[in-house]
């Protein structure tokens, strides 16, 4: 197993460029398979969870071949329903996303219970109730059995805005016969992405963008060409890193244009940015102060469904709060274990206060110290590297694997920034 060593507090300078959306480009490699022709994709990130999800989709007859640096071309011209490794897809959470296509394509999928972060329990019921409402069965022994003669149009109502059950949804409806209408759905930027997507293959999917999505099925999708859009939680990570380490960074390329949220919690937490074009310049002498709701009350950061907070950055967010000066309650109701990452702060000198699993107090600014820790999760994990980013001395991740399923060549950036950030052999 690999692990970092970071030195801290060297302040981080220079230009970065983020590698391609992970959550878009997962669901992209997933809606191949809707299509008999090639399609190339550009700017595929070279990270674990896509590097599963290409050998799924091979295990299911699609080939794959690498055309250059970040760019594939997939062509699904026959499908099979195959018998899915079981610890290949606990790698994935994403491992779900072959159930609409699928079942929308070849008509059957036999899927092993997917995996992922252990942020707590990730139900997949939403995914279940959908692709039933279009007249797939679905039988569950341990194993996820999906099956369909054909598909037909429905009035979809999503019993949460789950990303991944609408991105399902999205999927089997554009080959459904009929019309299909799906309400609370996500609009993430990856969704987006996705409709965008399939649309330029050939799909009729209009409102994008919003949580009502109108679909028009189409007897079959063609072939095309696409370019994956930047990570923007990647855009984000390397913004808190900037800022806890008191470093002035350019990120190029950086979908700006969805962050508008973001910013506004980040600017509570006393960071700023400054948008030039696609480029987003954090500069330095950054105010970190933290700022208090009226009379003087602890202000209270808490995910929503987009277009609101994200729950993927709030480790980022938890990490930057210890460097600002006041008190901030974060508060994440989606996921009970996503705040069990923060006692490894708190050993290295943070005061933070956990509430409850899903609620936890920060107090700041207080100096971080060095420490040996691992990394339990992709979002979790990353956070970690800013906090030794920002520490006095030589800190130990271990376990980057997790980091590395989400993040590419993270410690590579970092470093071209300035970071003293070392990848070893344990």
């Amino acid at each position: 197993m690999e692990q970092f060593i970071i030195h801290g507090n060297h302040p981080l300078n220079g230009e970065i460029t983020p590698s391609g959306n992970k959550n878009a480009a997962l669901p992209l490699l997933s809606a191949c398979l809707l299509t008999e022709e090639p399609v190339i994709l550009h700017n595929v990130p070279e990270i674990l969870d896509v590097q599963a999800m290409r050998e799924l989709l091979g295990s299911l007859g699609v080939t794959i071949e690498t055309v250059e640096k970040n760019t594939w071309c997939i062509q699904a011209k026959e499908v099979r329903p195959a018998d899915l490794d079981p610890d290949l897809t606990r790698k994935i959470r994403a491992s779900i996303l072959l159930a609409g296509p699928m079942t929308a394509r070849a008509g059957v999928l036999h899927l092993p219970p997917p995996g992922g972060d252990v942020i707590g329990r990730r139900r997949v019921d939403t995914h279940l109730l959908a692709l039933r409402a279009l007249g797939a069965r679905v039988e569950y022994d341990r194993t996820f059995h999906f099956s369909a003669s054909h598909l037909t149009g429905a009035d979809i109502l999503l019993d949460e805005a789950s990303v991944t059950a609408t991105e399902n949804a999205i999927m089997a409806c554009v080959l459904a016969k009929g019309s299909s209408i799906i309400r609370n759905a996500a609009s993430e930027p990856h969704i987006q992405e996705l409709c965008h997507f399939l649309n330029s293959l050939g799909a009729q999917i209009d409102n994008i963008g919003s949580n009502t999505l109108h679909i028009e099925g189409v007897s079959r999708l063609h072939g095309g060409e696409f370019t994956i859009g930047p990570d923007y939680l990647e855009v984000v990570s390397f913004i808190g890193a900037a800022a806890v380490t008191h470093g002035a960074i350019r990120i190029r390329n950086s979908g700006s244009e969805y962050l508008d949220m973001i910013r506004l919690v980040f600017r509570r937490l006393g960071v700023e940015w400054e948008v030039e074009g696609q480029d987003i310049l954090v500069p330095k002498g950054q105010k970190l102060e933290i700022e208090a709701d009226l009379g003087g009350a602890i202000p209270v950061i808490s995910v929503m469904p987009w277009p609101s907070f994200p729950t993927d950055l709030m480790s980022i967010a938890i990490v930057v709060a210890t460097q600002s000066r006041g008190s901030v309650l974060f508060h994440d109701w989606m996921y009970p274990s996503r705040m069990h990452f923060t006692d490894k702060l708190v050993g290295m000198g943070a005061q933070i206060v956990v509430c409850d699993p899903h609620r936890c107090i920060v107090q700041g600014p207080t100096s971080l110290y060095s420490e040996k820790m691992e990394s339990p999760d992709i979002r979790a994990g990353i956070a970690l590297v800013l906090a030794a980013l920002s520490a006095e001395g030589k800190s130990v991740i271990r376990n980057i694997s997790q980091i590395d399923r989400g993040y590419e060549r993270v410690d590579a950036k970092l470093a071209a920034l300035g970071a003293h950030i070392q990848r070893i052999e344990e």
